[in-house]
């Protein structure tokens, strides 16, 4: 059995799908990006005249994901804490992997109780993001 969890606190999927599915122990969250969930913006772009992103600053679509991320996670009932695996995909491995790096180890201080993490470069994301994550949390017993 499995329960579906959407919140308003997080920008609205872009698919048919919802932020996250618990399934026995486990909270599985979809794919989450930075875009920002009142105004739908993605932190940092700039755009050409023509849509297409001229600039992106990688720190501030990081810390963005990790907000909603962790608004997801609040309104499943989950704390940060919980997090046990993360696939971080970003469109710039090169250009962006350092700063990206940096950030985590803000909100992880202690690698010794962090997630597990693995990250990946990729060619493009379904909206202009430079940054996506995919989350599994362990619930606990008591919830």
């Amino acid at each position: 059995m499995s329960e579906s969890v959407r919140t308003s606190a997080a920008p609205a999927p872009v698919g048919a799908y919802p932020h996250a599915r618990r399934v026995g122990d486990l909270l599985f969250l979809s794919g989450i990006g930075p875009r920002d969930p009142v105004t739908n913006e993605i932190p940092g772009n700039e755009y050409f005249a023509d849509g297409r992103v001229h600039k992106y600053d990688i720190e501030a679509q990081t810390r963005a994901v990790f907000a909603n991320v962790r608004a997801v996670l609040e309104a499943s009932g989950v704390r940060w804490e919980d997090l046990a695996d993360v696939t971080v995909y970003l469109t710039d491995m090169a250009r962006d992997f350092a700063a990206y790096n940096r950030i985590w180890a803000e909100y992880f201080p202690d690698p010794a109780s962090a997630p597990c993490r693995t990250t990946l470069g990729i060619d493009a994301l379904p909206t202009p993001i430079a940054i996506e994550l995919k989350c599994i949390a362990a619930l606990k017993e008591a919830r």
